[in-house]
């Protein structure tokens, strides 16, 4: 079953095989052996492509139950040795955001593993409902009847400017006042940037950067050099190494701001380091 999953998400014999560590042939082998034992066509090629069969659509869905169970007993047993050991996926829209709590929560738990994958908040909700992820921290609201969502705190973003930059004095600036800026800024899919677009769309205008880039530390570094200015959350700003090279300045009129908040899903079992780590997030916040 972990074979068939593995290529019905990679549709691709020799990509699932190096996926799942095994050889191509032992992957066709075991593929075929399934659909002996389920009796029906689960892949078919068009052409070069394989694509899933209706059938194997329908067992893939059950397979997905399968191991989402499977994985829910695995943490159900593990609460039985307390909070020790075990491990936590989270899905961050930034990674500034967790370093006091992850810190904190290390010093209570050593023996817990925490892997904090910095994604953006569409990709944390496609973790979450498929069992990748146990927890979110992102940007609030996020849709879906299987979430549920904690808020923390609310977030402004502000802009980043070079300290020589004609700006670096100021100690607020309107939104409007940004419009010919030159600007590096995060890709559409990021949340922040859409909190951007949407907020220059209320003054009649859009930006059209100069650069877009997925990382904070390589916009903050344009702005370093003063290639750019950037639009970035608060948190981030406040914290970075950079701050001897650059200046933050309170955007107004209107403020982009959103509520960063815990999201997980509501319908599995929830481990208790994960209850444990909520807790601490939502004391530190």
């Amino acid at each position: 079953m972990e074979y068939f999953v593995a290529m019905c998400e990679e549709l691709h014999f020799t990509r699932a095989a190096e996926k799942l560590g095994i050889s191509q042939p032992t992957l066709s082998q075991q593929i075929r052996a399934l659909e002996l034992e389920t009796d029906t066509l689960l892949f078919d090629r068009v052409g070069k492509k394989v694509i899933v069969t209706e059938a194997g659509k329908l067992l893939y869905r059950h397979a997905l139950r399968v191991f989402d169970e499977l994985g829910q007993a695995q943490n159900a047993v593990r609460e039985l040795k307390g909070l020790k050991q075990g491990e936590i996926r989270i899905g961050c829209a930034g990674n500034h955001m967790l370093v006091s709590p992850l810190i904190s929560f290390h010093r209570m738990y050593p023996g817990i593993t925490i892997n904090a994958a910095e994604l953006s908040t569409e990709e944390t909700r496609h973790g979450l409902l498929d069992n990748r992820l146990d927890l979110g921290v992102v940007f609030l609201p996020v849709e879906g009847e299987q979430l549920e969502s904690i808020p923390l705190y609310t977030e402004n973003l502000c802009l980043a400017v070079s300290e020589s930059h004609p700006l670096a004095e100021y100690s607020q600036i309107g939104l409007e006042q940004l419009r010919d800026m030159p600007m590096a800024l995060l890709p559409g899919k990021f949340l922040v940037r859409q909190l951007i677009d949407r907020a220059t769309q209320t003054k009649g205008f859009r930006f059209r950067p100069v650069l877009e880039l997925t990382t904070l530390d390589s916009l903050l570094e344009l702005v370093a050099r003063d290639v750019a200015s950037t639009i970035l959350p608060e948190t981030y700003l406040s914290g970075t190494g950079q701050q001897k090279r650059m200046r933050r300045i309170p955007i107004v009129n209107p403020t982009p701001q959103r509520v960063v908040g815990i999201v997980y899903r509501n319908d599995i079992f929830m481990s208790a380091a994960s209850r444990a780590f909520i807790d601490n997030l939502r004391q530190l916040f």
